[in-house]
């Protein structure tokens, strides 16, 4: 079974500085027909004006990641980490027991866009700790494994049992993933339009895939996917 999730009703915040659209409920926006999938709970679709970003704030017993789309985004925190995440980077944050950091759009000229996902850990009160890749061109054509709790393939490690993979596809291009018994999958198109198993998906759009084998997905135009095969 596949289950859309629509671009256009995602939940929506506008700032001026901050423009996000929200896949699940989160801040002011809740709907509680979307309220997470597994332990995925947050995909937010953030947009941030030049010089402009997030005021130092805490986070709890969460496993973070940052993904960017395009520009840069700045990231500084209370236990001395500090980095720059561009497009291709990833970066997986513990926040554990507790954290507190900022994150701001690198540049005074260009925008930043890029995605926060919120992942539940299996355990609370983790060490905080932070993690960050570049994955690059690894990912173009196939399914690349960015992040899995045991670290495997030079992945990041989360402290969850949920695989996380990044796609880069031309337009025509095709890629297939296996689903294993009882587990389930979250497919999210950051970019460009994919045809998954029928079903056309553009950007913004997410699926939720339960009780199938196998999923294909064939770019109708240049394409960036991210999936989220979880217990």
């Amino acid at each position: 079974m596949i289950r859309l999730r629509p671009a256009e009703e995602r939940g929506h915040a506008n700032f001026g500085w901050l423009n996000s659209r929200h896949t699940f409920s989160f801040g002011h926006y809740y709907d509680p027909g979307h309220m997470g999938f597994g332990p995925l709970r947050v995909i937010n679709d953030d947009r941030v004006a030049p010089g402009m970003g997030f005021d130092a704030h805490g986070h709890k017993d969460m496993e973070i990641i940052s993904y960017v789309l395009e520009g840069a985004l700045e990231h500084k925190d209370n236990i001395g980490t500090g980095s720059v995440i561009r497009p291709g980077e990833v970066q997986r944050m513990t926040a554990g027991r507790g954290i507190r950091h900022s994150e701001y759009n690198h540049s005074k000229t260009e925008g930043v866009h890029f995605l926060q996902i919120w992942i539940v850990p299996e355990e609370e009160g983790l060490e905080p700790a932070y993690e960050q890749k570049d994955f690059g061109e690894e990912r173009r054509g196939k399914f690349r494994l960015v992040g899995s709790r045991d670290g495997r393939e030079g992945s990041l490690k989360i402290h969850q049992d949920v695989d996380l993979y990044s796609a880069l596809l031309e337009g025509g291009q095709e890629t297939s993933h296996s689903i294993k018994k009882l587990r389930k999958v979250w497919v999210q198109v950051a970019s460009g339009a994919v045809n998954l198993n029928g079903q056309q998906l553009s950007c913004g759009d997410g699926a939720a895939v339960s009780d199938e084998k196998e999923i294909t997905l064939r770019a109708t135009s240049p394409a960036e996917v991210l999936l989220f095969d979880m217990a």
